[in-house]
């Protein structure tokens, strides 16, 4: 014993202090991926928090500059690979503007439809998987039940899974299969039950609120200086939501709430992706419903290939377009843009600087999940635990993916 205090008084007075330095992850499961996370504590309370990101690293903008604007779509894809077809329309819609085109109205109503079912998607995991991250393992199992409903949808929509890729510029790969509005309502009508069965398990779970209730607050206005978005901001009472403060597509002839809650806490952050999945149903019936006819790409052979393959078998012109963008590409104007949508992580951003040819000359992505993770930091909020710092994470929900690009 007088030995251990010896050693203590020795190494007070070289000026180091007892604190531990942590290293979470990036193997860790309750990281969400390769993220590694430097811990700096005193026994369990938390001094300091240090993301160290770039394990996934990929170079998906330097990559976008040498494909053709068709070809970046599957690198889209991989951002945050949750939630594909949002992903898709964002730089569908960076392109088309550069452009100065329009997808057709069919087009854009199988697109929000497709975003709204990947919203439900990127929701299901992270309903479940918080708190799976906090010791409640029984909702994750639920949530994969039903996203695995929202699997097979795209499956028979875009032919996978995952990776859709079902976005092109000027609309759509394909129209959609006989029955497919059918198998999506009932969905819709199955679902809209389910997500009553997440809140019994937990809305009054004594364990799990004492986990997220009052645990790593951000106030509204810390929100905004962190540059937040999507339901971490909603969460901290800020009321945007870009579908319905700057609509594209066809979001702004659709009717829904956009869910804000006050508290800013782990609960807040859970329970507003919960609320906007009901949102995402709401919408997603309108789509359904209201959905009309007609094409579903544009009629531009020099943008879009022809939709009635028959055309290749006797038009010589038809051949020629058909190769050329198989092959080259399509050349787009001289110029930039930047759009914005309201993604499920938050504002997902395309910057593109276009400078005539069939590639872009730079290739800028917003990603939310790399501006969420800014607020993982002791200094914004009320971390006080390790524990604390799991469900903070969960709750911000990041794709690594899309933190590193």
């Amino acid at each position: 014993m007088t030995e251990v205090t010896v050693v203590h008084e020795e190494t007070m007075a070289s000026g180091l202090t007892r604190d531990v330095l942590l290293n979470l992850g990036p193997q860790h499961p309750s990281t969400h991926g390769v993220l590694r996370l430097l811990l700096q504590l005193d026994g369990e309370i938390v001094e300091r928090v240090e993301p160290h990101i770039g394990l996934l690293h990929r170079g998906t903008e330097k990559l976008a500059e040498n494909f053709t604007y068709t070809q970046i779509f599957p690198l889209t894809d991989r951002l945050d690979y949750l939630c594909p077809p949002s992903n898709n329309l964002g730089y569908a819609l960076a392109v088309e503007a550069l452009l100065g085109i329009e997808a057709p109205k069919r087009a854009q109503y199988i697109r929000v439809m497709m975003a709204e079912l990947s919203r439900i998607s990127g929701h299901l995991l992270i309903t479940g998987a918080l708190p799976m991250d906090v010791g409640a393992m029984t909702t994750l199992l639920y949530t994969m039940r039903e996203r695995e409903m929202v699997m097979d949808l795209m499956e028979m929509i875009s032919g996978v899974r995952m990776h859709t890729s079902f976005c092109r510029v000027g609309g759509v790969r394909e129209d959609l299969p006989p029955g497919c509005l059918e198998r999506v309502l009932e969905f819709c009508d199955i679902f809209s039950h389910r997500i009553a069965d997440y809140e019994q398990l937990l809305e009054h779970n004594r364990i799990f609120l004492a986990r997220v209730e009052n645990i790593a607050t951000i106030t509204g206005d810390d929100a905004i200086a962190l540059g937040l978005s999507g339901p971490n901001l909603r969460a901290s009472g800020v009321d945007w939501d870009i579908r319905r403060d700057a609509p594209y597509e066809i979001y702004d002839q659709l009717e829904f709430d956009v869910i804000v809650r006050q508290d800013g806490d782990c609960y807040d952050r859970w329970k507003c992706r919960v609320d906007e999945m009901r949102q995402s149903v709401r919408m997603i019936r309108q789509c359904a419903r209201q959905m009309p006819a007609g094409r579903f790409l544009v009629d531009d052979p020099k943008i879009a290939f022809p939709v009635d393959k028959g055309l290749l078998a006797h038009s010589m012109e038809s051949h020629i377009h058909h190769f050329e963008l198989a092959a080259y590409g399509f050349k787009v104007p001289a110029g930039e843009v930047y759009v914005a949508i309201e993604a499920p992580k938050g504002e997902l951003g395309y910057y593109i600087i276009s400078d005539g040819s069939e590639k872009p000359f730079r290739f800028k992505v917003r990603a939310p999940s790399f501006v969420n993770l800014q607020a993982l930091t002791e200094r914004t909020t009320n971390m006080k635990y390790l524990a604390d710092v799991i469900a903070m994470l969960g709750s911000l929900d990041p794709v690594m993916a899309e933190v590193d690009k």
